[in-house]
């Protein structure tokens, strides 16, 4: 299951990766908070059903999260993967799956929505991506992996961030691809590739 609210470009790399049988994983539906998104096209031509669940349909937002866990449950997902989805999950899909997140930065450095701009203000000379766990806070959970982007003198916020999505494309595919070939556990921060845990590790076969 993928998230998203715009163009979809991650969406359209995990796509093509699981047009491959040997990537281990398939997209069973793409869901947004949006209509007229190129992320939905992109998912409609490639034939994956789609729904759209809006904040501003619902009286709260925990009305809207318990709406969109509603419509994520009806396709048995195994993972849900928010890619450029831009709205903050509460725990209704939280405690239901676990959900991949990425973001253009080094994390725990520059969270938050502005993480290009960020890092070009305050003058760091390597930035890059990360794919998360998602939690309860704003870019706060466990990370799965990371790839550092060397900053150029003549970057701006647009330069820098096409530089790193392509970066994030890749790992992402990659990561989704290994969760769902090798499993995962977890100890505290600690995300570990396999099914192979030690006594107080969390696995993936602990979600629905």
């Amino acid at each position: 299951m993928v998230l998203v609210s715009g163009s979809g470009t991650n969406l359209q790399a995990l796509l093509d990766a699981a047009a491959d049988d040997a990537f281990g994983a398939a997209v069973v539906a793409v869901g947004a908070d949006r209509d007229g998104i190129e992320g939905l096209a992109r998912a409609e031509r490639a034939a994956v059903p789609t729904f759209v669940v809006r904040v501003g349909d619902h009286a709260t937002r925990a009305a809207w999260d318990a709406a969109l866990a509603a419509r994520i449950a009806e396709y048995k997902p195994d993972l849900v993967v928010s890619a450029g989805f831009m709205k903050i999950l509460g725990p209704s899909v939280l405690d239901a799956w676990p959900v991949v997140n990425t973001h253009p930065a080094l994390l725990p450095a520059f969270p938050g929505a502005h993480a290009v701009h960020d890092a070009l203000a305050y003058g760091v000379r390597v930035t890059g991506c990360t794919v998360h766990l998602v939690d309860a806070g704003v870019d706060t959970g466990p990370v799965i992996a990371q790839e550092a982007v060397a900053v150029r003198d003549e970057d701006d916020e647009g330069t820098l961030h096409e530089r790193i999505k392509t970066v994030e494309r890749r790992l992402l595919v990659d990561v989704v691809g290994r969760l769902a070939r090798e499993g995962w556990h977890t100890r505290g921060r600690r995300v570990r590739f396999g099914r192979v845990a030690q006594p107080g590790d969390t696995t993936q076969e602990e979600h629905p």
